[in-house]
C-alpha cells in the first residue's frame, strides 16, 4: 500500500494556466458537469464514515478506506473545485456546497447500505464502475487539455478503487457463500440507482447559486439534468463499463457470452434512457 500512496498524483501537477479560459467559460454544460462532480466528490467523507462503521473489525478494509479511498476521493473534489474556481471565479462554490452538503447528509445513511458486507462490496463495484465511466466520458467530451488530464486521472483512480473493492468482495463472497443470483440482484439494483438522487441534489444546488431565478423551475432543472446525462451518454464506452459490471458475477466464459446481451440491453436502458 505504501507504493500505492507514493505513486498517487498531486493537484500541483495540474497546470491551470494552460486552460483557454475564454473558450471554456462559454461552455455552460461543462460548468455543470464539473461543478456537480466537485460537490459529490467533496462529500466523500460522509460515505467513508458509513463504510468504516459497516466494516468495523475488518482492519484491512477500514485501513484502506480511511488511508487511501477517502483521501483520494476528497482530492478529486478539491481538484475539480480548483478547476471551477479558476474558470468560473464568480461562482460562489462554498455557499452552494454548504446547501448541497446539508441535503446530501440526509442521503448518506448506514441503513441504506446493502444487507451484507459482501453484497455492499458488490454494490461498491457498481458505483465505481459508474464514476469511472462518468470521468472517462467527461475526458472524451472536451478538447480542453487540463480538464481532459484531470478527468483521466480521476477515472484511473476510480478503476483502482474498483479493483480494491472487487478484491475485498471476493473474500466476502467465499465467507458469505454468495450465489450469483444474489450478486446479480444487487448489481441490477445499484445500476438502476446510478442516476441517483446524489446527482439531482448536486444539480439543484448548483442552479440555486448559479441561476437563483431558475431555482424553483423544476422543468428547467430536469432539462439541465437530461442535458448533462446526454453528454455522458454520448461519450460512454459501453464495452468497458459492461465488463466492469459483470466481473463480480465471475461467470464461466460460455455463460458470460450468453448473458452478455441481456445485461448490455439492461445497462443501455439505464445509461441511455
Amino acid at each position: 500500500m505504501a507504493g500505492h500512496e507514493a505513486a498517487h498524483w498531486k493537484i500541483e501537477e495540474l497546470d491551470f494556466s494552460r486552460i483557454a479560459r475564454a473558450e471554456v467559460r462559454q461552455d455552460d454544460n461543462l460548468f455543470y458537469l464539473v461543478a456537480c462532480a466537485s460537490f459529490i466528490e467533496s462529500g466523500s467523507d460522509l460515505y467513508t464514515q458509513n463504510l468504516v462503521d459497516f466494516f468495523q473489525g475488518d482492519d484491512e478494509v477500514t485501513a484502506w478506506l480511511t488511508r487511501y479511498w477517502e483521501a483520494e476521493e476528497l482530492q478529486h473534489g478539491k481538484a475539480l473545485r480548483a478547476y471551477v474556481s479558476h474558470v468560473w471565479p464568480e461562482f460562489d462554490w462554498e455557499a452552494a456546497y454548504r446547501g448541497f452538503l446539508e441535503e446530501y447528509a440526509t442521503l448518506c445513511k448506514v441503513e441504506l447500505l446493502s444487507p451484507t458486507r459482501g453484497l455492499e462490496l458488490a454494490a461498491r463495484c457498481v458505483v465505481e464502475t459508474g464514476t469511472a465511466s462518468y470521468y472517462r466520458a467527461l475526458a472524451r467530451s472536451t478538447d480542453e487539455p487540463v480538464l481532459r488530464d484531470l478527468a483521466t486521472r480521476i477515472a484511473t483512480d476510480e478503476v483502482s478503487h474498483y479493483k480494491h473493492f472487487y478484491r475485498f468482495f471476493r473474500r466476502y463472497r467465499q465467507e458469505e457463500k454468495l450465489g450469483r443470483l444474489r450478486v446479480l440482484g444487487i448489481i441490477g439494483r445499484r445500476t438502476l440507482e446510478l442516476k441517483s438522487e446524489d446527482a439531482d441534489c448536486a444539480v439543484r444546488h448548483v442552479v440555486r447559486t448559479r441561476s437563483p431565478e431558475r431555482a424553483g423551475d423544476a422543468a428547467y432543472v430536469r432539462q439541465l439534468s437530461a442535458r448533462i446525462n446526454g453528454t455522458v451518454r454520448a461519450n460512454l464506452s459501453p464495452g468497458a463499463t459492461l465488463k466492469m459490471l459483470m466481473r463480480p458475477l465471475e461467470l464461466p466464459a460460455r455463460v458470460e457470452t450468453v448473458i452478455q446481451y441481456p445485461i448490455r440491453q439492461f445497462m443501455e436502458h439505464v445509461f441511455l434512457r
